[in-house]
C-alpha cells in the first residue's frame, strides 16, 4: 500500500460490509477515516480482522437491522463475487446460496443512513454478467435511492502491483453533494514484476509445502521484464497441465479456490526452483503491508488473500474521490 501523509478523511466514518480481512479498512484508514462497523460470515476472516485492527466484525449482515448500525459517511463493500464470476455458476442475483442478493443489503442500509459515498468492488465479469442486465440493475437501485453511479474495470498491474487482477469498481456518490461526474485514476505507473516483491530465501530452507518436486518441462527461459503474464513451462501432460510462469512478468490472479497459487493456478521458477508463492508474497500482491498479521496456515492465507481486494487500487480511487469532493466544496 502507498504511504498517505495527508489524512484528509479524518473525521469521516465508514462501515466495512463483507469485510474479509480488511483491504477496504487498510485503504480508508490510511486517509484517517474511522471504521465504526464491520461484518462478515467467514470465521477465519473475522479472526484475522480482529487481530490486525482490534475490531471485531459482526456476523451475517442479513440478520442485522439497519437501525443497529452506527451512522457513517462511507459504505465500502466487496460483496460476494462467486455468483458473477466466470469460474462460478454465473447465477447472479439468483445464486442458490443467496449470495447474489446480498447487494440488496447494501441498498437497505444505504436507504436508512444516506451515506455520502458507496464504494464497491467485484469481479471483472460483473460488468457483462447477464448481458449487462446485472450492472444495470445495480445502477438503477443506487440511482433510485439518490446516487450518481460510476464504474470502471481496473487492473492491479497499472497501480504498482504486479498481479494480473482485473476488477470492477463501482462508485456511488450522493446526489446531495452535486458531483455529477467522476474520473477514475488511469494508473499506468510504478511498473513492477513479481520478482520485485519476492521474499529473499535460502533454497535449502524452503518448506516442501511450497516446492514442487515433480518433473517439469520448461518451454523457454525468460529473464527480461515484461508487463505480461509470462508462461514458460508446465508440469504434466494435457492441454494446460500445471502452469509454470516467469517471475519477471506479472503474477496470476490470486484465487481463493484450488489451494491458492500453485497447482492449476500457476507456479513460478524462482532462483532455480519451481515453487508456489509464500503467503507473505500473496499479501504483498494484494497491497497488504508486511506488518499485517497472517493466518496460521498456508491454506487459510491463500483463501483469504484470494478473496480480498487490492489496497493500492482502492487508495488511488479514494484520492480521486477526495479531489472531486473538495473541488465541489470550494
Amino acid at each position: 500500500m502507498i504511504e498517505i501523509e495527508n489524512k484528509l478523511l479524518k473525521g469521516f466514518k465508514f462501515i466495512d460490509l463483507f469485510c474479509g480481512i480488511g483491504g477496504f479498512h487498510l485503504a480508508l484508514s490510511s486517509f484517517g477515516a474511522e471504521c465504526v462497523f464491520a461484518s462478515d460470515i467467514d470465521k477465519d476472516a473475522k479472526l484475522l480482522y480482529k487481530k490486525n485492527f482490534n475490531f471485531e466484525p459482526a456476523d451475517d449482515i442479513t440478520k442485522i437491522k439497519a437501525d443497529d448500525i452506527p451512522d457513517h459517511d462511507i459504505i465500502c463493500a466487496g460483496f460476494p463475487c462467486q455468483p458473477f464470476s466466470i469460474s462460478g455458476a454465473l447465477k447472479g442475483f439468483n445464486d442458490d446460496k443467496g449470495r447474489g442478493r446480498l447487494f440488496f443489503d447494501i441498498i437497505r442500509i444505504a436507504k436508512k443512513h444516506n451515506p455520502q459515498i458507496i464504494l464497491l468492488e467485484n469481479v471483472k465479469n460483473f460488468e457483462k454478467h447477464d448481458k449487462g442486465k446485472t450492472l444495470d440493475r445495480v445502477k438503477s437501485e443506487l440511482e433510485e435511492i439518490g446516487y450518481y453511479v460510476f464504474y470502471k474495470v481496473l487492473c492491479a498491474t497499472d497501480f504498482g502491483i504486479p498481479q494480473a487482477r482485473k476488477r470492477i469498481y463501482i462508485i456511488a456518490i450522493n446526489k446531495q453533494l452535486g458531483l455529477k461526474e467522476f474520473k477514475f485514476p488511469s494508473g499506468n505507473f510504478n511498473f513492477k514484476t513479481l520478482n520485485d516483491i519476492l521474499i529473499s530465501e535460502n533454497i535449502n530452507q524452503i518448506s516442501g509445502r511450497y516446492v514442487i518436486a515433480k518433473n517439469y518441462t520448461l518451454k523457454r527461459e525468460h529473464d527480461t521484464k515484461s508487463n505480461k503474464l509470462e508462461r514458460i513451462g508446465q508440469i504434466g501432460l494435457g492441454r494446460q497441465g500445471e502452469r509454470i510462469y516467469s517471475p519477471y512478468g506479472q503474477s496470476i490472479t490470486l484465487s481463493s479456490q484450488g489451494g491458492g497459487p500453485g497447482g492449476k493456478t500457476g507456479m513460478y521458477k524462482i532462483n532455480g526452483v519451481v515453487r508456489k508463492l509464500f503467503p507473505r508474497e500473496c499479501a504483498r500482491l494484494m497491497g497488504f503491508p508486511d506488518n499485517y498479521i497472517l493466518a496460521n496456515t498456508q491454506e487459510k492465507n491463500y483463501k483469504l488473500f484470494g478473496n480480498s481486494v487490492v489496497v493500492d487500487v482502492l487508495q488511488y480511487i479514494i484520492i480521486e474521490i477526495i479531489k472531486n469532493f473538495f473541488n465541489a466544496k470550494q
